[in-house]
């Protein structure tokens, strides 16, 4: 059994690269709860007025845009182009693209946003996660680091949730776009002044990169042109399915944010059935603290399930496989829903909102399990001239969920508590019902890792 110590101490260009995930997710995550309210928010509030279905459809578009064009933005990384000067691009034009809709009164504005902020994303967000990966040697503290590196990324999106919404009501959308412009402006200077603390990590294409070949703990001679291996593709097969179960657990997850804004919720529009008690004593809780909950959860439980990882890997018998996770990830996302329609049952209209704060926590742990070790997973698995790709790959799940949750949500569209019961308790029982198929399923799957 493997022994190499885990070091306990990161380099500090592990937290350049998890900070500059720290200030694009905060802006991320706040346009992104801002477009599915602000779209169908009334024009005399600040918003566009338009249907709650458009609003879902819009804003599923701009996160599954994000979410694929980093294969092609890994690719280049991969052959073509530095992956740090990949980065920092990417920053500044997702910046320009938030100036767009600083200014927008209309759906051409926000569709300019939406393409320059995905080519941004698409040059940014697996590859940073690649040069991260590149300044460990030791593949064992993998898990460990992105898992620790997940909790930067919710420390942005808790601050955007949480605090920077709260200039809404003040400043109006359109302002606060203007705020998310500028964080991604200041991420692209803080990458780019401490880029001396990276060393040589992601200054040429990953495929010459001799780190890489080395945390993967395979030889870089010869690495970038030889062929496939029959082991190979059976790695790249296990990467394959973890990132199509994935998509199933995606769906649901992002599908249970419309049903919390729109039919739990409240706004100033038709589309809202506040079906919900958001008071907590005198204070109305925000409704994108239901974003909150998601983020504070997975800043707390980043760190520990980290350790946790590591303490699993020195068992002789090894982790718990990355097909496990992904299945208990998509349990307990299913159990949020069954969570979610007993609110409905018991409040009658009125339930809490801690019940909705019990959802978020749930949807919460199940994305701890496995989300964070996507990029560790293919770090350790894929050969070598394909980790931009396949790092880029990863992210095409939430790409197709957001291509399919805005039909579900319009399927399942409801102003009727039993229609609404009915709908979202089966969606949970067949959710449920495939993690334990993927679970039961894990003993063939994981000999895909292990594959020569």
């Amino acid at each position: 059994m493997e022994t190499t110590p885990v070091k306990a101490k990161k380099p500090f260009g592990f937290y350049v690269c998890s900070l500059g995930f720290s200030f694009e997710r905060c802006a991320f995550y706040t346009v992104k709860y801002m477009l599915a309210i602000w779209i169908a928010t009334t024009v005399g509030k600040g918003g566009l007025g338009l249907t709650d279905v458009k609003a879902a459809s819009m804003s599923a578009t701009f996160v599954a845009l994000t979410y694929i064009t980093p294969v092609v933005g890994g690719w280049l990384a991969d052959y073509w182009i530095s992956p740090r000067l990949s980065v920092a691009v990417g920053m500044i034009l997702m910046g320009i693209g938030y100036l767009f809709t600083w200014q927008a009164h209309s759906i051409g504005m926000v569709w300019a946003m939406i393409i320059l902020v995905s080519v941004g994303t698409g040059l940014f967000k697996g590859n940073l996660s690649g040069v991260n990966a590149l300044l460990f040697s030791n593949e064992k503290e993998l898990n460990e680091a992105f898992s620790v590196q997940y909790s930067f990324v919710n420390i942005g999106s808790f601050i955007g949730t949480t605090f920077l919404v709260l200039l809404i009501p003040k400043f109006g959308f359109n302002f606060v776009f203007l705020v998310c412009a500028l964080l991604l402006f200041l991420d692209a200077i803080w990458f780019i002044a401490n880029s001396r603390s990276l060393g040589d990590a992601g200054k040429q294409p990953f495929k010459v990169d001799q780190r890489k070949f080395e945390s993967a703990g395979k030889k870089a001679d010869g690495a970038e042109n030889a062929p496939l291996t029959a082991g190979d593709k059976k790695r790249v097969l296990a990467i394959i399915l973890v990132t199509a179960f994935s998509v199933v657990f995606w769906m649901v997850w992002y599908l249970a944010y419309m049903p919390a804004y729109y039919y739990f919720g409240y706004g100033d529009g038709a589309a809202f059935l506040n079906r919900a008690n958001w008071l907590v004593g005198s204070f109305k809780v925000p409704t994108s603290y239901f974003d909150s909950m998601n983020a504070l959860t997975c800043i707390i439980l980043g760190p520990i399930l980290g350790k946790l990882w590591t303490k699993l890997a020195a068992r002789p018998k090894g982790d718990m496989s990355m097909f496990k996770k992904t299945a208990l990830g998509m349990m307990l996302v299913g159990v949020s829903y069954l969570v979610m329609v007993l609110a409905d049952i018991v409040g009658n209209g009125a339930a809490s909102v801690l019940w909705l704060a019990m959802v978020s926590f749930l949807m919460s742990v199940g994305e701890m399990i496995f989300s964070p070790l996507g990029n560790s997973f293919i770090a350790k698995l894929s050969p070598a001239k394909l980790m931009g790709l396949l790092l880029g790959f990863w992210p095409i799940a939430v790409f197709f969920s957001n291509m399919i949750y805005p039909a579900v949500y319009s399927l399942l569209k409801t102003s009727d508590p039993a229609r609404f019961q009915m709908g979202y308790g089966i969606l949970a029982a067949i959710v449920i019902a495939l993690g334990l198929i993927l679970w039961f399923s894990s003993k063939t799957l994981d000999k895909l890792e292990t594959a020569e």
